[in-house]
Parts: C-alpha cells; structure tokens; sequence
C-alpha cells in the first residue's frame, strides 16, 4: 500500500484512466504495476495473456487505443518487437495519442529502440514524451525511478573512455567513442538512492559510477529463511555514515541532475586491461550487424586464457537465415564492429541455433549460464571462431559429442 501511493503519485494514475498489461504475474513487475497498481487506483484493468502478445504484438497497441489506457508498460524487447513485427501496413488505423505513459524497464533500455519506436508510430500519435523510462527491482517492491508522465526522456551521451574507467563525463561534440546513457527519472517520492564503491563500501564522488543501494520503507526485510543472502544484501552500511541500512542492488550506475542512470550489473562486468566494458553494449553492436542475427538473444562475457581475460561472443541466429548463412564473413564484420565500437579485439564468437541464449523469468540474459555452456561445450554451434584453435576444436569436438549423445538416447526405447 505504502509504494502503491507512491507510484500513484509519481506515475501519474488516476481513476478514470484505464490500463493494459500482457506482462506475466509471476514477475514483480506484471504483479506490482499491472495488476496491484489499477486495484490501488480504482481504475480499470484489461488484461492480455503474455503469449498473445509474443505472437501477435499488434494486439497490444491494438487494446491500449480500444480501451482508452492511459498506461501500460513493458521490457525494452516488446518496443523491438513491435518495430521488427508490425509492418507498416498493419499501423493503419492506430491511435496512440491517449498513451500517456510508455514504460520501460526490467532490462537495459536501448536509446536506439525508442527513438525507432518513435519514428514509426509517431504519425499515430505516440510521441517521445509518451516513454517512462523506469528502474526497479523486486526487493523493493517495484520501482526506485521512474520518469514521470508528460516529461521527455534524457539520453545522456557519455565518453566512452571515461566511463571504461568507472568516471562519468559528458561527450565532446566532436568525440566519436560515446556511449549512450538513459535516464530512468528521478527517484520515486521519497526513496533515497547511495551510490556505493562495492569494494571499499565508501560513497562514490558525483562523476562516479557505483553500486545502486536503496533505502525506503518499500524495501522487503529479507529473504525468506535466508539469514546470511539478508544480511549481505538488506542491511548494507555506508562506511562511516552511521547505522542506516540499504538494500545492495547489485546494478551499476550513477545520478546526475537528481535523475538515475544504469549502466550494468556488477557480475556481469567485463573487465579487459583495466578498463570497464558492459555486455548488453557490446550485445547491442553486434545484433546491428546483421539482420541474421537474433535481437535480444546475444550474451557478451570474459574468460581467462592464458592468465589474461578475454573477450567471447555467443550470438543466436534467426531459424529462417541458418541455413543461407555466410558464417565466416558474418564473424569477420562482427569482430570489426566489436573493434571499431569499443576497441576491444574479440577473442572467441560462437554464432547458435535459437534456445541456446537463456533468459531469467524477467527477460534478462543469463550471460553466467551462457559462459558455463559455452566452455563445456553445451551449446548447439551453427559457427564458431577464435584466436585460439584449441578452444574452437574443444568446443566444436564436446557439441559433436553432446549431439550424438541425444541422437543415441532418442533412438533408445523408454
């Protein structure tokens, strides 16, 4: 009750304005905003089963313009969806105009998608102000930041090399090496927001990237019959800043003009020569390659070869390219791109068949499962290549032999 006033005031809810949700309840943010929220604000609810808007996303832009919905939110993937899905032929006739709030969260958000999103339903009345770019997480009930209703989303485009290095610095207007950053809006009503060296536990300068901890009486308690994950995560201390208690995230991020920025997840980094890289960058770089490649089904992480870390690619291919698919030149743009963007040489790529990049139930990449998949040579390879050839040959020699495993098994009466 206490974060539903909250989102009721931040968000901009009110009774007459209806809503529209696909999203699963299972998920924090399908229960929390999708169908708590409308409960809390008395307003009315229409909801979609997720799979019929996986298979056919036009349903959705189709129930906010039916019902009138004032609010409906969802992850970065269905904005892409919608682009790659609903040709324009099929945007005849929509009106987006009484979407007031777009939300966008639960993965990282892609400047690129919104502004594409944009683009294309624009002329149907969906406008940049419509976007709510949020940040959130199920320890604290749902959101910490969120941008609120009518106001435009900030993309803050940051020096590359400066942000490698754990530093925020505005981009020059001749720079070329430029990340973009976007903002997740300001904190939620009366949450606090520290932004944390995860190491020495020691409040981060204002131009620094940092752990996200979180204080606010949404924060759950703990975990259930968990005592030392509650310890480490739900009573957090800032050292020499007294005895208040925070909720450790685990994202990386910053605030800059009272706006919350997130820029990874602190397992995830990739650390190469001492500079920071983060995955779903590189992830994105490489799905702009090639339409063959599979959006949002790429997982970008480090191991250790010969005592130094190293670069992996692992990239699903579309089902209908497989078969058509020029792997060696397809590697070979990957790399430059990789080179060119981040100036970063790749180590190994690994192009797969669909399946093989899992996600979480909340649609996040599972980028540790992918690693320990891909160095025990679990993955269903279509192509591979890496500076080291023994790596390639292990991984190609352990596939074949899970192949032929499955193969055995099958023909094998139960």
């Amino acid at each position: 009750l206490h974060h539903s006033d909250y989102l009721q005031r931040g968000c901009g809810y009110r009774p007459d304005g209806p809503t529209v949700t696909w999203m699963p309840y299972f998920h924090d943010y399908g229960l929390v905003e999708g169908l708590i929220q409308p409960l809390y604000n008395g307003a009315p609810c229409y909801i979609m089963a997720p799979l019929a808007f996986v298979k056919r996303p036009l349903r959705w832009l189709q129930a906010i313009q039916k019902y009138g919905a004032t609010h409906s939110q969802a992850p970065n993937f269905a904005y892409e969806l919608c682009l790659r899905r609903i040709k324009p032929a099929k945007r005849e006739g929509l009106d987006l105009s009484g979407w007031l709030s777009a939300g966008n969260a639960a993965e990282p958000i892609n400047p690129r998608v919104m502004r594409e999103f944009v683009e294309a339903f624009s002329e149907y009345g969906f406008s940049w102000e419509s976007f709510s770019p949020a940040y959130g997480l199920a320890e604290a009930t749902l959101l910490v930041s969120s941008t609120p209703v009518g106001t435009a989303p900030t993309i803050l485009s940051l020096e590359a090399s400066e942000l490698e290095k754990g530093r925020i610095a505005l981009a020059e207007a001749e720079s070329t090496y430029i990340r973009e950053a976007v903002s997740c809006g300001a904190l939620v009503c009366e949450t606090e927001v520290a932004i944390v060296n995860p190491d020495s536990l020691t409040r981060c300068a204002e131009d620094e990237v940092g752990e996200i901890w979180v204080n606010d009486p949404g924060v759950a308690h703990g975990y259930w019959q968990r005592p030392t994950a509650t310890r480490e995560t739900f009573e957090a201390q800032i050292a020499d800043e007294g005895a208040t208690r925070y909720l450790r995230t685990g994202d990386l991020g910053f605030v800059k003009d009272g706006e919350l920025y997130i820029t990874g997840r602190i397992k995830d980094l990739i650390i190469i020569r001492g500079t920071n890289h983060y995955p779903q960058d590189i992830e994105w770089t490489v799905q702009q390659t090639d339409a063959a490649m599979r959006p949002d089904y790429g997982a970008c992480f480090s191991i250790i070869e010969d005592g130094e870390e190293q670069l992996v690619v692992v990239q699903e291919i579309e089902r209908s390219r497989q078969n058509t698919l020029d792997a060696e030149e397809l590697i070979t743009e990957i790399r430059q791109s990789i080179s060119e963007a981040h100036e970063l040489q790749v180590y190994a790529v690994a192009l797969v068949k669909s399946g093989n990049v899992l996600k979480t139930s909340s649609g996040k990449i599972q980028r540790r499962k992918c690693k320990t998949s891909f160095l025990a040579g679990e993955l269903e390879v279509l192509a591979d290549w890496s500076e080291n050839p023994r790596l390639t040959a292990k991984v190609r020699n352990l596939t074949s032999e899970v192949e032929s495993l499955a193969k055995t098994l099958a023909n094998k009466p139960i």
